[in-house]
């Protein structure tokens, strides 16, 4: 089946590194639903794809959503949803702009922002996952790429709610990688590797925007995880920054992957045989 063949939902699609996969992907032939809540962004993104690219942008808020519904429509429109991009976050500066030079504490942040993250960061991917996967299923090809953040972030000081509720949605990654393996439905999370150049760095961070990375820093592993070349990946995590483009795609995938979450220090509890 060609790229032209294949649809797209990605989430948080009108900013950052949503908007940068998104424009990726269209380039590329696929054909795109984005979704973000913000209706506006979805708009200046529709004006920015060229003649013959097949987009359509859908306004939900993630923190309180039909998932069910939402995949419905994007079927209707489209016919079939062959990959599913969790992208949607919500970062820290919920809590505080100035969180880079003023960390919460845990205890300083509120239940409603722990919720709000949990629901977009966590849930969302569960829902829409779980929404997606049985056509998936019967056509024993699917993708679903999540979007997480360094392992580093989501257990750093200060990063509540932001880093848990990652670490949540990349251990359910190795999970469904698990429970779908030998399926031809694959899952793999991609991370940027550093500090990005997206709305979700407030303008009191202490940082010179031109010295962030790029929110096309993501485009590599991504093409590459959507392409025929990537059909028995799964449980893996790519690091955009690790993307050796001198290299060919695999070993640059080689060099740049790892297995999803902390799965070399985790050990495994102690059960009684049944």
């Amino acid at each position: 089946m060609t790229n032209s063949n294949r649809t797209v939902l990605i989430t948080g699609a009108a900013q950052g590194l949503g908007r940068a996969m998104s424009v990726g992907l269209l380039e590329q032939g696929f054909s795109v639903a984005a979704v973000d809540r913000d209706s506006n962004g979805l708009s200046a993104l529709r004006e920015q794809i060229a003649a013959g690219q097949k987009f359509e942008g859908f306004v939900a808020d993630l923190t309180d959503f039909d998932a069910p519904k939402l995949a419905g429509e994007v079927e209707k429109r489209f016919g079939r949803i062959d990959i599913l991009i969790n992208n949607a976050g919500i970062g820290q500066g919920q809590v505080r702009p100035d969180y880079h030079v003023n960390s919460p504490k845990f205890y300083e942040v509120t239940p409603s922002q722990w919720s709000r993250a949990i629901a977009v960061n966590a849930s969302a991917v569960f829902l829409l996952s779980r929404a997606v996967v049985r056509p998936m299923l019967d056509r024993k090809w699917g993708r679903i790429i999540n979007i997480t953040t360094s392992l580093g972030t989501m257990l750093h000081g200060g990063w509540a709610p932001y880093g848990p509720s990652k670490a949540s949605a990349e251990a359910l990654s190795s999970v469904m990688a698990a429970d779908l393996e030998g399926t031809g439905v694959t899952v793999n999370v991609v991370v940027p590797g550093g500090t990005v150049n997206t709305s979700m760095i407030p303008a009191e961070a202490p940082f010179a925007r031109d010295a962030l990375l790029q929110p096309e820093v993501m485009l590599r592993p991504l093409l590459w995880l959507v392409s025929p070349a990537a059909d028995n990946v799964t449980g893996k995590r790519f690091l955009g920054t690790s993307w050796d483009a001198e290299l060919a795609s695999d070993a640059a995938a080689e060099k740049a992957g790892a297995p999803i979450g902390w799965k070399d220090l985790a050990v495994l509890p102690i059960r009684p045989a049944f």
